[in-house]
C-alpha cells in the first residue's frame, strides 16, 4: 500500500512541476513578447532565401529575351541582346541598346529556340542608349512582365539573360544583387543615372533584361557604362527610363532637346593638354587655365565660342568663361551639362553660374532648340 501511494504522489508531483514550468513559460512570453517574435522571424529568413529561389522568375522571362545581330552591307558588325516588352495585336516591339545596333542597316533577331525573325528600326534615342526594334507575326510570343526600379533595395536578388561573348552563349543567366542605385555614370560626354549590380554583365549582354526575383524587368544592361578593367560593377538604365523614352518613339514624339549654343571643352581635359603635336590643346589650356586657377578650381566646362543669335548670346556669357552650375545643380563636365539641360523645355529659363577672371558670376538664359546638342 505504501508503493502505491509513493507512486501516486510521485506522478502528481510531475504533473505539478510540468503544469508550473507551462505557467512560467507563458509568463515569460507575455512579459518578453519581442524575444519571441523575434525567433520566428528568423527561421522565416532561414526557409524564404534558397539557391533554387529564382528558378521560377527565370521561366518567366525566359523566352522573351533573344540575340540582336547588327549587319551593314549584308556583314555582321555588332551583336547584343534585347528583349519583347509589348505587344498591340500582330505586332512585337523589342527594347535593347542603340550602341547594338548603331550604324547597322539591318537587325535579326534570334529567339532561344534558335528561330530568327527580321526586325524593324523603330528608332532610337543616342543619349538615354535605348533602341526600339518591331516584327509582326501571328504567332504568339511571350512578353516581358515590367516592374519598377524604384522599388529595388540595394541587397535584391536580380538576374539577367543574355548571350555574353556572342550568340553561342545565348540564354546565359547570371546572378547577383543590386549594389548601387541612382549612379551617375558619364560615357561619352554623356551622363546616365544607373543601377549597378554585380550579376556579369559582358558585350553580348547588351540591351538585355535586368530582372528582379519575380521576374520582371527593372533594368536593361548596358556594358557602355562599364570600363574596362573593372570587375564585379554592371550597370542598367532604369527601366522606367528605356519605357519612357521607347513609348515616344513608337508614338513618333521627337523630343526637340533644348539648348544653349555654345561649343564647349571640359575644364579637366583643357588643364591636362599635353599634346605638343595638338595645338587646340594648347589653345584651351591657354583660355581656361588662369581663370581656373583664380577660382581655385579643376572641374567644369569651359566655354569656346558663342554662336551668334543664341540663346548664350543673349546673356553674359562669353568666351573664357568656366560654367560650374545650372541653376543648382553642380556641373562638372560636357556630360553633366547636357544630363541637366535635357531636363528643361524650350522656352524654359535657366540661371548659370559661371566664373570669369576668377570670380563666381550669375546670367539667365532663356533656351530654344536647334540641331545642335548644346
Amino acid at each position: 500500500m505504501k508503493n502505491k501511494n509513493n507512486k501516486v504522489l510521485y506522478v502528481v508531483a510531475v504533473l505539478l512541476v510540468f503544469f508550473c514550468g507551462c505557467g512560467v513559460m507563458y509568463g515569460v512570453m507575455r512579459a518578453f513578447p519581442v524575444l519571441t517574435t523575434e525567433n520566428v522571424t528568423k527561421i522565416k529568413k532561414d526557409v524564404t532565401v534558397t539557391d533554387t529561389g529564382i528558378a521560377d522568375a527565370v521561366e518567366k522571362i525566359y523566352d522573351a529575351v533573344c540575340v540582336v545581330n547588327t549587319y551593314k552591307n549584308e556583314q555582321a558588325i555588332a551583336s547584343g541582346t534585347g528583349f519583347i516588352y509589348k505587344h498591340d495585336s500582330k505586332k512585337y516591339y523589342l527594347l535593347t541598346n542603340y550602341h547594338v545596333i548603331e550604324n547597322g542597316d539591318d537587325v535579326k533577331v534570334t529567339f532561344n529556340e534558335g528561330e530568327v525573325v527580321d526586325t524593324e528600326v523603330v528608332g532610337y534615342n543616342k543619349y538615354a542608349d535605348i533602341a526600339v526594334l518591331k516584327f509582326e507575326s501571328s504567332k504568339e510570343y511571350p512578353v516581358s512582365s515590367i516592374g519598377k526600379s524604384s522599388d529595388v533595395r540595394i541587397g535584391d536578388t536580380v538576374f539577367t539573360v543574355g548571350a555574353p561573348l556572342d550568340s553561342e552563349y545565348s540564354g546565359t543567366v547570371t546572378r547577383g544583387i543590386i549594389s548601387g542605385t541612382d549612379r551617375m555614370i558619364e560615357v561619352d560626354d554623356n551622363v546616365v543615372n544607373a543601377i549597378q549590380t554585380d550579376a556579369s554583365i559582358n558585350s553580348g549582354n547588351s540591351g538585355g533584361p535586368l530582372c528582379n526575383s519575380n521576374g520582371e524587368v527593372i533594368g536593361i544592361n548596358s556594358l557602355k557604362l562599364v570600363s574596362s578593367g573593372v570587375e564585379g560593377m554592371g550597370f542598367a538604365i532604369p527601366i522606367e527610363t528605356a519605357v519612357e523614352n521607347a513609348e515616344d518613339i513608337i508614338a513618333g514624339v521627337q523630343k526637340e532637346n533644348p539648348y544653349i549654343g555654345i561649343s564647349m571643352v571640359n575644364l579637366s581635359e583643357a588643364l591636362s593638354a599635353n599634346n605638343l603635336f595638338d595645338s587646340n590643346s594648347y589653345r584651351y589650356r591657354a583660355m581656361f587655365y588662369e581663370n581656373a586657377e583664380k577660382a581655385k578650381i579643376s572641374t567644369g566646362v569651359g566655354v569656346i565660342s558663342v554662336e551668334e543669335d543664341s540663346p548664350a548670346s543673349k546673356s553674359d556669357l562669353k568666351m573664357g568663361d568656366i560654367i560650374v552650375k545650372i541653376d543648382d545643380k553642380d556641373i562638372k563636365s560636357i556630360g553633366y551639362l547636357r544630363y541637366n539641360l535635357y531636363k528643361y523645355n524650350k522656352g524654359d529659363t535657366i540661371k548659370i553660374s559661371y566664373y570669369r577672371d576668377g570670380k563666381l558670376k550669375e546670367t539667365k538664359v532663356k533656351l530654344s532648340v536647334n540641331q545642335q546638342t548644346s
